[in-house]
């Protein structure tokens, strides 16, 4: 199988992987005319620079941060990190700089000096974040939003990027084989699970969680789990020390990153020494898989995501003999891309309408992550993902893990 005429390698080339991304972010800056970007967002800087820095939430970070400086025109961008060395090898020194402050107003007036210096005293940028004393440091140049220019970029990957999202996928999907039998012995917590988890992908080589794991218990009925503002299932919940019972339906959800690409594992697990599903929990899970069959079955160039949304719906057929309901939670989505992000564009099934699906033409290197969820009150739901790419005549398997205790027909 192909994307744009070329075979996903085995193992990514990095070097030619941050090359591609470079030139794509040139292509969408010259086409915005825009003078460059100044990118703050932690996966937004590892975007752009491919520089390797320690996982954490921008939101969260020490005053001293990582930012990235991107020039139209220039061949390479300029880094500013306290951690120099997480800087790409074939990245000039010069284009390595201490890391940023721009939080504070002494760091933020130094960072717009260089962005003036860099891109000019008037330059219309794309910019992630505008932290207030960065806002009042950047006076006289014109912000636009960045995401203009990475959505676009991030929209097709590589044949590298995709080789990165399917080793992180297998290395989480290898942990998770010593994970599940831990659910055979009740009074096991989710603590418990995910030092197991974390324990092994270090072992398998991951660089960092990049969605907390989750491991909730869904309760039987709606009415039974917690109240949300949107009236529909409660998840994800956080995990805790909470310990696990005989019978308990599990949600899982989790990710991790290799060259700075996200996994995305989902399934439903069921606790106890012999977690076989009852007739009813069997029966959801069949009706997920039909979902997800039809749903890849219509995955194809030059096929629009509400077609896909269309095949998904038309699929589920419901106790009720009624197939008009979504298969999936409606404050979600049936799909969504994955990347440096876990969440990415396209995103099949939001709120936002058919409109938008039917703008969203899918095409070679896009990557889904279809998430349905099939519930019926009273037996706890069923909800698994399993990642694919669009190859230059249909799709590929970006993941491979078992449904067990659930036996596909």
């Amino acid at each position: 199988m192909t994307v744009n005429g070329r075979e996903v390698p085995a193992v990514a080339d990095l070097a030619r992987m941050r090359a591609e991304r470079h030139a794509k972010l040139q292509e969408q800056l010259v086409a915005r005319g825009l003078d460059g970007l100044v990118l703050l967002g932690t996966s937004a800087v590892a975007y752009a620079t491919g520089a390797e820095a320690p996982g954490c939430d921008s939101s969260r970070a020490a005053l001293l941060r990582t930012v990235a400086i991107v020039v139209t025109g220039a061949s390479h961008p300029h880094l500013f990190t306290p951690y120099p060395e997480g800087a790409p090898p074939e990245l000039p020194a010069d284009h390595v700089h201490p890391g940023a402050v721009p939080d504070l107003d002494d760091g933020a007036a130094q960072l717009a000096e260089h962005v003036r210096q860099l891109l000019g005293p008037t330059a219309r940028i794309g910019i992630d974040e505008v932290p207030h004393p960065l806002a009042r440091a950047l006076t006289g140049l014109e912000l636009k939003p960045a995401s203009a220019v990475l959505g676009v970029a991030k929209l097709h990957k590589t044949v590298d990027e995709l080789a990165c999202i399917r080793q992180a996928q297998h290395i989480t999907e290898q942990a998770m084989l010593e994970v599940q039998p831990l659910l055979r012995r009740p009074g096991i917590t989710q603590t418990d699970l995910t030092a197991c988890f974390v324990h092994h992908i270090v072992g398998l080589g991951a660089e960092y969680v990049g969605i907390d794991p989750i491991w909730q218990v869904m309760p039987r009925t709606k009415a039974a789990g917690p109240w949300t503002v949107h009236g529909d299932l409660a998840f994800p919940t956080p995990s805790g020390p909470q310990p696990l019972h005989e019978g308990d339906v599990i949600w899982v959800d989790t990710g991790v990153h290799i060259g700075g690409y996200a996994s995305d594992f989902g399934r439903t697990w069921i606790v106890g020494p012999d977690p076989t599903p009852t007739p009813r929990q069997q029966r959801q899970f069949e009706r997920w898989l039909a979902v997800f069959h039809a749903s890849l079955a219509a995955c194809r160039p030059g096929v629009s995501t509400l077609e896909v949304a269309r095949a998904a719906i038309a699929a589920d057929e419901r106790a009720d003999g009624a197939n008009e309901a979504k298969p999936w939670i409606e404050h979600f989505y049936l799909a969504h891309s994955v990347g440096t992000d876990s969440a990415e564009m396209p995103m099949i099934g939001t709120d936002l309408g058919d409109d938008f699906d039917a703008a969203q033409v899918l095409a070679p290197g896009m990557v889904l992550v279809f998430e349905p969820v099939i519930w019926d009150d009273g037996a706890a739901g069923y909800r698994s993902e399993d990642i694919v790419a669009i190859t230059d005549d249909g799709t590929m398997t970006l993941s491979d893990h078992p449904y067990d205790p659930f036996v596909a027909a």
